[in-house]
C-alpha cells in the first residue's frame, strides 16, 4: 500500500450523526486499501488514515527508504506502533487537525493497513472483534497493479514474481482468519468495492441500533456484527 498525501494526515470527513464502527482494510499490496479506504471514509462520512503515511511521518522518509537505511525490523517496530496509534484514534504525530481524533480517544473511521502488518502478532490481537475488512485480490490481478518492476521493497530483487507469490503464501491464511468481512477485489472498480462495504457497515449500524439489542439474521461472506462480543476471539 502506497502513502498518499501528506505523512500522518487524513482525510476530513463529512459532516454525519450517524455512528459507525472503525473499519480496518488489510490485503495485499495492489489490493487497492488506500483508493478504497479512501472512498468508503467517504461515502461513510468519517476520517481515512493510511498506517504507512503515519510510518513515514514519524521516520521523516519514504517506506522504501527506511527498509533499505534501517531495515525490515525497524520499519516493523515503527508499523506496529502506528497500527496501535490508528486504532486508538491518534494519529501517531500529535496533529489535531480538523476530522481528527484525540490519542486516547475511541478510534472511528476507515484504517488501511500495509500489508505485511498483519504478520505482527501484537496487530493481530489489536485486530481481533473488529470490523476487519480483507480485499482479497488473486495473483494475476496483484501482478498486474503491482507490476512487479515498482520499488515496493519486498518485491526487490531478481524475481519478483516469485517474491509476490512467496509472500501471498504466507499472509493469505493470515488475512481470511482475520477478516469479519471479505470483498473480491478482481476486475472491479474502487467505488463499486467501497459501496458493497459501506452497505454492509450500515447494515451493522441499523442493527446495533435496533431495539432487540442487535440481534441479527446472519448475513453473507460471513459478515456478523464485529464488537465487544467478539473481542478476544481468535488472533
Amino acid at each position: 500500500m502506497t502513502a498518499n498525501g501528506q505523512p500522518g494526515q487524513q482525510q476530513q470527513p463529512a459532516e454525519t450523526t450517524t455512528p459507525v464502527p472503525p473499519v480496518i482494510l488489510i490485503g495485499a499490496p495492489g489490493a487497492g486499501k488506500t483508493t478504497v479506504g479512501t472512498m468508503l471514509a467517504a461515502r461513510l462520512g468519517v476520517s481515512f488514515t493510511d498506517t504507512d503515511a503515519l510510518v513515514e511521518g514519524v521516520a521523516g522518509k519514504p517506506v522504501s527508504d527506511i527498509f533499505i537505511a534501517d531495515g525490515e525490523p525497524e520499519f516493523r517496530r515503527l508499523e506496529r506502533a502506528a497500527v496501535a496509534a490508528a486504532l486508538a484514534g491518534s494519529s501517531g504525530g500529535g496533529d489535531q487537525g480538523n476530522g481528527t481524533t484525540r490519542a486516547g480517544t475511541p478510534a472511528s473511521g476507515v484504517v488501511g493497513l500495509g500489508g505485511g502488518a498483519v504478520m505482527d502478532e501484537q496487530t493481530q490481537a489489536r485486530l481481533a472483534g473488529r470490523a476487519v475488512v480483507y480485499l482479497q485480490t488473486g495473483f494475476a490481478e496483484l501482478a498486474k497493479r503491482v507490476g512487479l518492476d515498482r520499488a515496493r521493497p519486498l518485491l526487490i530483487g531478481t524475481n519478483p514474481r516469485a517474491q509476490l507469490k512467496s509472500l501471498l503464501d504466507k499472509r493469505l491464511p493470515v488475512y481470511g482468519r482475520l477478516a469479519w468481512l471479505t470483498v473480491s477485489t478482481d476486475g472491479r472498480e474502487p467505488d463499486e468495492i467501497a459501496a458493497e462495504i459501506a452497505g454492509r457497515v450500515a447494515a451493522v449500524v441499523a442493527v446495533e441500533a435496533a431495539p432487540d439489542g442487535g440481534e441479527q439474521d446472519g448475513g453473507t461472506s460471513g459478515a456478523g456484527t464485529p464488537g465487544a462480543g467478539a473481542q478476544g476471539a481468535g488472533r
